[in-house]
């Protein structure tokens, strides 16, 4: 009689559990996030006749432009172990320098939105290098930068709109549409592109890889040789890139850089990431997860909004949403 190798043994000499569960258990996870968003549709499509149609669904989409916009550079912080808070008044900052570089200083519509995402990555950078190089903790690093960002977009635009109106172009980046005949905006067009782009850096390169290994085990993965600091540099600046382009989204949809806004969407993004099943202690997360954790909010927002919920209570109902997204992320780490 032959005695069980050691892969088939566990401690103790107990037999290994099969990785068939382990893998289902997997796979049912990345669809709870998804069956949580039907249920929620469905819910608010019965509930109220207004919500189930074309322009109130457009509306949704528009929405969940610039909550996953934010939510797609969060995702690579939260895998690899940190923490994001400025991106909302980081977002507001980038929408003001738009405004700064076209309406202003009269620059081009192409550069100006160039400029506008690589301040958004000056941004993220500061971050990166606050964490990585000053040993930082994350959440202070970002609270401060939110606090600046925040200061800095009523101080340069002197706690006044900068309107796009003489801009020919630049508020057709969001609500424009490229589709002949159809009236779908474009800034949905881009959400979809830049979440392919930002699901193949997460899932196919070197970054991606780097950023859950840090997320899972920083000291063995810095052990093993890998330069972890000039690693999270480069993931903040990456989230500070995106924070640069929800900048150009929400201030070409609403046709003005308001330096007011911003303020709640860091929450939002957050909210979107651990929803879609992105552990928030790292090592774990997806980019199609994080587009229907955002999907799940402005969802969320837009039915609360036309069942004539108050603003207060909307708010209490997002943070159970959010208790409920972490202890379901404390339970599957339980459970692994």
């Amino acid at each position: 009689m032959t005695t069980p190798s050691v892969t088939e043994q566990g401690q103790a000499g107990q037999p290994r559990p099969s990785l068939v569960p382990a893998r289902l258990r997997k796979r049912l996870q990345q669809f709870l996030a998804f069956g949580g968003l039907i249920v929620v549709f469905a819910f608010f499509s019965i509930a109220s006749p207004n919500f189930f149609n074309y322009g109130n669904v457009t509306s949704i989409l528009l929405a969940t432009v610039v909550i996953g916009t934010l939510a797609l550079g969060t995702t690579f912080v939260i895998i690899s172990g940190g923490i994001d808070l400025s991106v909302g008044t980081g977002m507001a900052l980038c929408a003001v320098m738009a405004g700064t570089f076209i309406t202003n200083l009269g620059m081009p519509v192409p550069l100006g939105v160039l400029l506008t995402v690589l301040f958004g990555g000056l941004i993220g950078l500061v971050n990166g290098l606050n964490v990585a190089l000053l040993k930082v903790p994350p959440f202070i690093a970002t609270l401060a930068m939110m606090l600046a960002a925040g200061g800095l977009a009523l101080v340069i635009s002197d706690s006044t709109p900068i309107y796009f109106s003489d801009t020919p172009g630049y508020v057709e980046i969001s609500i424009g549409s490229i589709i002949p005949g159809a009236d779908f905006p474009n800034s949905v067009l881009i959400l979809a592109a830049i979440a392919i782009i930002a699901g193949v850096l997460l899932s196919r390169t070197i970054l991606g890889r780097f950023a859950f290994s840090i997320g899972s085990n920083e000291e063995a993965t810095a052990l093993s040789g890998i330069k972890v600091r000039q690693w999270k540099i480069i993931i903040y600046t990456l989230a500070g890139l995106f924070t640069g382009i929800a900048g150009v989204m929400i201030s070409s949809r609403l046709g003005s850089a308001q330096p007011g806004t911003g303020l709640g969407y860091e929450l939002q993004a957050i909210a979107a990431v651990v929803i879609g099943g992105t552990s928030l202690s790292g090592g774990k997360g997806s980019i199609v997860g994080t587009l229907i954790g955002a999907l799940i909010i402005s969802v969320l927002n837009n039915g609360l909004q036309i069942m004539s919920i108050p603003q207060e209570w909307q708010n209490v109902i997002l943070g159970c949403v959010i208790v409920l997204a972490v202890y379901a992320d404390m339970a599957r780490q339980r459970t692994a």
